[in-house]
């Protein structure tokens, strides 16, 4: 089956590939974030980072869906330049994300600690109106 980006994803006017898309901080939003990456992704021949860029937005999406308190969300993937994909979430909070260490009977509090295992690097931007929390995956040698 082929994965395409909806039509209310618009590709970056910032010369370099990307694709955004704002959703609403509800959780289905988790599952069109998942799908934007993977779409993404796909098309740039990077198929076999998908999941683990689907992973990594699910987490991001799904704080910002416990921890912001905004309405809506913006979710990016780019490639800022041919060895990076770049997975954001962008909210309305200015709290920053704080990792931390869950018990293994708590039923939260293992987003972050997966993001940084599945990511290269990872990190937050403050806005003037909000943070960009991202996640960096580094691409295949052989990618374009």
């Amino acid at each position: 089956m082929s994965v395409q980006p909806s039509n209310d994803t618009r590709p970056a006017a910032t010369g370099r590939p990307a694709y955004s898309q704002s959703l609403p901080c509800e959780a289905e939003s988790a599952i069109r974030a998942r799908r934007l990456v993977r779409a993404a992704c796909t098309a740039w021949g990077l198929a076999d980072l998908a999941e683990a860029g689907a992973l990594t937005v699910s987490e991001l999406v799904t704080n910002a869906l416990a921890h912001s308190g905004s309405r809506c969300l913006r979710v990016t993937v780019s490639r800022p330049d041919a060895r990076w994909v770049r997975v954001a979430v962008i909210d309305k909070s200015r709290a920053q994300p704080a990792q931390r260490t869950a018990n293994a009977d708590d039923e939260s509090g293992r987003g972050l600690a997966i993001v940084e295992a599945i990511s290269v690097r990872w990190g937050t931007d403050r806005l003037p109106w909000g943070k960009r929390v991202w996640a960096d995956l580094r691409a295949p040698r052989e990618a374009k």
